[in-house]
């Protein structure tokens, strides 16, 4: 069969990096895995026929050894009524004579089919042993088929890492690296300069605040003035003038 054959392809397609040439070792896989699930129903198909076959040789066998055994009683049979005088000698050994002719016909025909039932049983061996031979294959492709799958996306991912990584330049990262560091600078440096504007911006107004608690001097008037409403400001003159 070219099972094998296909078997050492599919192998051999794997083995030899078929990426390389343009080729997709998967899809070879799973063609291969469908070519011999074809072959797996050609066998079956063959290997219920032969087995039909030698069925078939075997009934045959059986009839014709039990149709033999019938030609050799009946020849008995009409010598014995010859014996008896219930048929004539002459008659008898003729009829007997046919039987025995029969009798010869059937042996011949169970000849035949016991060697076609060999024949056939042998076949029927065989496609077995190649049936059995198939499934095991197809069983064992399709777990190398998981195992491919899962070891070409593992391949595409470290692949594409390393691709990423080969393409990273060290002096250019160094080199984004300081031109960030001056853009940090930069803006630390315009933050500082826009600082300064804003307090050489500030009105005299507002420096003279902030020389001057105005909040405490506020608080002075309005406790001076609530002295006042209460007569507490002219008692302590007048203790004073004491």
């Amino acid at each position: 069969m070219n099972i094998f054959k296909r078997l050492f392809r599919i192998g051999q397609a794997e083995a030899n990096s078929a990426i390389d040439k343009m080729e997709d070792p998967i899809k070879m896989t799973e063609q291969g895995i469908r070519e011999m699930k074809e072959d797996l129903d050609k066998s079956l198909e063959a290997l219920a026929q032969v087995k039909a076959l030698a069925i078939r040789a075997n009934n045959e066998k059986e009839e014709y050894t039990s149709k033999g055994d019938d030609y050799q009683k009946k020849a008995m049979l009409i010598l014995k009524k010859a014996q008896s005088g219930d048929m004539t000698m002459e008659e008898a050994e003729r009829l007997a004579k046919e039987a025995l002719i029969k009798k010869e016909e059937c042996a011949k025909h169970v000849i035949r089919a016991t060697e076609d039932a060999e024949k056939f049983n042998t076949s029927v061996d065989q496609l077995e042993k190649n049936v059995t031979a198939i499934k095991s294959n197809i069983s064992k492709w399709e777990n190398e088929l998981k195992t491919l799958k899962a070891r070409v996306k593992v391949s595409k991912a470290t692949k594409n890492l390393n691709k990423q990584m080969a393409e990273i330049d060290s002096s250019s990262t160094v080199s984004m690296l300081e031109r960030m560091k001056e853009k940090v600078q930069q803006e630390e440096a315009l933050a500082e300069a826009y600082g300064d504007i804003a307090n050489e911006s500030k009105s005299i107004d507002e420096e003279l605040d902030a020389a001057i608690d105005v909040t405490e001097a506020n608080a002075d008037d309005d406790l001076q003035k609530l002295k006042e409403q209460l007569g507490l400001s002219e008692k302590e003159d007048d203790n004073n003038e004491a």
